[in-house]
């Protein structure tokens, strides 16, 4: 059965700063030029705090744009509007007309307890529908204001409890779901592509049997609600599903490694 860890590692909880509309249309890459280069892989202790702040940007903007619009198939991704992370957090590069919002989502999405949670390497890109860019993406945004401010991740840790527990984050609309079927993705150092997927968000609890998920003898659906470290949970249960293409169509089987 195959392992969630890589994908909670890569963009389960998501935060709220502006959100400026530049409105340029990039022009096309080269798909060797969506591989971003960064230094070699390290272990997992050595992800102790953040890492220079240069570390987690894409310079080229029009290298982001191409990349966060690899999350889904183009007939999609196409019309979404396309986030890209600036020192300012996530600013809007190309205003879209689908209601689909796409970008690149960072190591400290990821889970608390994920030894790889400041890993510079860390590239998702998700593509969400409307339900979850309104629902959802609120906490990717306060996440990312915090990571920037220069917070700990204990300190990220507890502002984000505080927030939770004066339901500054409503629950996720109905019908919120993303994209994450990037041939790209970098989730791990040990698993970076892990499977092309999609992402459900369910409001509040929700046992996983309820979606067949999870099961020993296998199953299609993995997944559950978020637990915090010391406490607390996040106001969503999260499901994936493994779809057997990347988002360009070829098969998604074999590239995992």
């Amino acid at each position: 059965m195959v392992s969630l860890r890589p994908l909670y590692a890569a963009s389960i909880l998501m935060s709220a700063v502006g959100v400026f509309i530049a409105g340029c249309e990039p022009k096309p890459l080269a798909a060797d030029q969506l591989q971003i280069n960064s230094a070699d892989p390290r272990p997992s202790a050595g992800y102790p705090v953040m890492a220079p702040l240069e570390e987690y940007l894409i310079a080229d903007r029009d290298v982001e744009v191409a990349l966060a619009r690899t999350a889904a198939p183009p007939a999609i991704s196409k019309d979404a509007t396309v986030l890209v992370l600036t020192r300012h957090g996530y600013q809007a590069a190309v205003e879209g007309k689908s209601g689909f919002v796409c970008f690149v989502d960072r190591s400290w999405s990821g889970p608390f307890d994920d030894p790889e949670y400041w890993n510079p390497r860390k590239r998702g890109p998700t593509c969400m529908n409307a339900p979850a860019a309104r629902s959802a993406l609120p906490v990717t945004y306060r996440l990312t204001e915090l990571a920037l401010a220069g917070q700990s991740k204990d300190a990220i840790l507890a502002r984000m409890k505080e927030s939770i527990a004066r339901k500054e984050f409503g629950l996720p609309e109905v019908g919120s779901m993303s994209y994450m079927m990037s041939k790209s993705q970098y989730l791990n150092d040990n698993s970076p592509h892990w499977h092309s997927h999609l992402m459900f968000y369910m409001p509040g609890e929700m046992n996983a049997s309820v979606w067949g998920a999870n099961l020993p003898s296998g199953s299609a659906v993995f997944g559950g609600g978020a637990d915090l470290p010391g406490g607390g949970r996040m106001p969503w249960t999260l499901f994936f599903v493994p779809v057997p293409s990347w988002s360009d169509g070829t098969p998604a089987e074999g590239h995992h490694g």
